[in-house]
């Protein structure tokens, strides 16, 4: 039995040879596909090459990269001298390239091409020990690195010299052997990676991650989602540096599973979907938010009798799957529910709605769920939970999306809402997990109420690389991680996260509430593209708004609304379209206190960017929004 990644990827080549691994574009834009042992002899190669530059066991490998096919086989190559890799994307700023490879002593770096190069060069007095980069793109010339300044010192080779210098020295048995035993000599709590935290309120913090994190995983996830099978598709679209999106190509992996390589952008997103036909796609909440605010607007421009059926079967479909789960008993139990109630209330509509739901899915639903393709079986979201009325459209039109919760320090995954017996909100712990919801005073809570929420299980990191005091901080002796996330427990034994206790607003009244649900649900509104919700130690709450400017600019056209796109924020016929969308989504009706509603907003001209307010999971970056809009949030609260 493999106890560690190299181990597990070689079990899988060994049984499966022949079948893709890898779908990558070409220059052309088409698809390539990669077997494993195609990929498995590079691996070789490139981890003969890393040994013949001095890598060894313990040692720690830079990877500045995002996602593309030459990232795993580097990550494999690492992983298989015993070496562990550090790990980050393109947006990283140089200021942090700087932090993560000096503090890790990297002595091997990878690049993704010339710009990230240069990033490194431009700090190569602040690392000492940085002796050897390699860029991993193909594209990239000996004429261009020759024609950059590095230090004298330190050698830049190409992914293509490393590959086939690599196969040289294979040629002697005695290498491919001593590969081999590196590999099957490999322990479990060896560290494979160190992934640093995005450190938006100080310095980044490195998380160690051993081999065992990974695959306990490997072998729990499967046990709450059924149906993975060997050939299946996986489209990659999140950073493949993160340990999310990770953790899902080591899925792919030990189920001899094909991974193919898109972009999160609609139209790419969309034609890749067309052309690889996945079985699964990991994502984030804010993709699912983007796909079905692009439907509603598509209807709504469409208009006539197409717009009109779909709006009608639409709502058959939210109140049949209602319905449903409530005669399934598949309703979240954050009060404890009367059984018997519950299906005398449901059975009659279910029933009588059930001939319109197929009739909508055979009109309506199965050409939405075509473009997903026709081997579509689950979106596995994570990175964030999905709003309420996001997981109900796609559920109610027959599109399976799995909720996911983890943090970096769970390598990531702590539960998964199964998919079989899904109940919206919730989700159940991975097998092996132990969970604890504690209150301020460090009780347990009891069904139905909130508290934080504690985490042990074989998942949880060894601690911060070179930091036992911030380990303290978080990890108890006995192996309990404070994940920092609030939680509630059904009376079945699922939860829900239902904030993050540094998000907690207070305001002034004393008032305790979290901005996320409110986030989410204003963020299903076609018209509204991100928002940041704050108020802390104030009267009321404010939001900043960065609108989705092309439905807003289509409403305007509708209405005969002269409009500058620049100025389209000031429009007070804008800003009455926004009021009225918050007032619609944020009240009673929708579960919210008279508290919780926006008193005042503030609209952006520029969307939030990865790097920038957006965290590379596209979560937001609180601390750093706060400081960059410290002019617009002081308007918001003024007077």
């Amino acid at each position: 039995m493999y106890q560690t990644i190299p181990q597990l990827f070689e079990t899988i080549v060994e049984k499966y040879p022949s079948v893709p691994v890898q779908l990558s574009k070409d220059e052309k834009g088409v698809f390539q596909p990669i077997t494993y042992r195609q990929l498995h002899d590079e691996v070789y190669a490139l981890a003969s090459a890393l040994s013949f530059y001095g890598v060894k066991r313990g040692d720690r490998v830079g990877l500045i990269s995002d996602n593309r096919k030459e990232w795993l086989a580097s990550d494999l190559a690492i992983l298989s001298l015993g070496a562990a890799d550090v790990p980050r994307g393109q947006d990283a700023m140089t200021h942090e390239v700087a932090f993560i490879l000096g503090i890790t002593e990297a002595e091997f770096c990878f690049v993704e091409n010339i710009a990230q190069l240069k990033k490194v060069a431009s700090v190569l007095d602040q690392l000492p020990h940085l002796a050897t980069l390699a860029v991993l793109d193909q594209k990239t010339t000996r004429e261009q690195v020759r024609d950059l300044a590095v230090k004298s010192d330190v050698t830049v080779l190409l992914y293509s010299e490393m590959v086939a210098g690599g196969n040289l020295l294979l040629q002697d048995s005695k290498q491919r052997k001593a590969i081999r035993e590196g590999i099957a000599n490999t322990d479990a709590e060896e560290i494979a990676t160190i992934i640093f935290t995005s450190g938006t309120t100080g310095e980044p913090k490195g998380v160690m991650l051993s081999h065992r994190n990974f695959i306990y995983q490997l072998e729990a996830i499967p046990k709450l989602i059924k149906g993975l099978e060997p050939e299946q598709r996986w489209l990659s679209v999140l950073p493949v540096w993160h340990s999310f999106e990770r953790i899902l190509q080591y899925v792919a992996l030990s189920n001899a599973s094909t991974i193919a390589y898109s972009k999160p952008l609609g139209s790419i997103l969309l034609n890749d979907l067309a052309v690889v036909n996945p079985h699964w796609m990991g994502s984030v909440p804010r993709i699912w938010e983007a796909v079905r605010s692009g439907v509603f607007a598509s209807m709504k421009k469409t208009g006539g009798i197409k717009a009109a059926l779909f709006f009608f079967f639409t709502g058959v479909a939210a109140r049949y799957a209602k319905n449903r789960d409530l005669l399934l008993g598949r309703v979240a139990a954050f009060k404890k529910r009367n059984r018997f109630v519950d299906i005398i209330r449901s059975v009659l509509p279910a029933a009588l709605l059930f001939p319109l739901y197929k009739l909508g899915n055979l009109l309506v639903f199965s050409k939405i769920q075509a473009k997903l393709g026709t081997s579509f079986i689950a979106g596995v979201s994570g990175g964030g939970s999905l709003s309420e009325g996001v997981d109900l459209f796609f559920d109610s039109i027959g599109i399976k999306l799995v909720d996911g919760y983890g943090l970096t320090e769970t390598a990531p995954v702590i539960s998964i809402r199964p998919l079989q017996k899904s109940i919206k909100r919730t989700m159940t712990a991975l097998e092996g997990t132990e969970l604890k919801i504690l209150d301020a005073e460090g009780r347990a809570v009891p069904p139905g109420e909130k508290g934080v929420l504690f985490v042990r299980g074989p998942q949880v990191m060894s601690g911060y690389f070179k930091r036992p005091d911030l380990t303290k901080t978080v990890l108890s002796e006995d192996g309990w991680l404070n994940t920092g996330d609030l939680a509630m427990r059904t009376h079945h034994g699922e939860f829900a996260i239902v904030g993050r206790a540094k998000d907690t607003i207070v305001l002034s009244g004393g008032e305790n509430l979290e901005p996320v649900p409110i986030e989410a649900k204003l963020a299903e509104s076609e018209f509204i593209e991100q928002v940041v919700v704050l108020g802390q130690d104030r009267k009321h709450l404010g939001a900043l708004i960065v609108l989705n400017k092309a439905r807003v600019a289509e409403y305007l056209k509708e209405k005969n609304i002269p409009y500058l796109e620049e100025t389209m924020t000031h429009l007070s016929e804008v800003k009455e379209l926004i009021g009225k969308t918050i007032n619609d989504a944020i009240n009673a009706k929708s579960g919210f206190k008279p508290f919780e509603h926006i008193a005042r907003f503030k609209l952006l001209s520029k969307s939030f960017e990865v790097g920038k307010e957006l965290s590379a999971k596209q979560e937001l970056k609180r601390f750093e929004i706060d400081k960059m809009y410290e002019e617009e949030i002081a308007e918001l609260f003024a007077g």
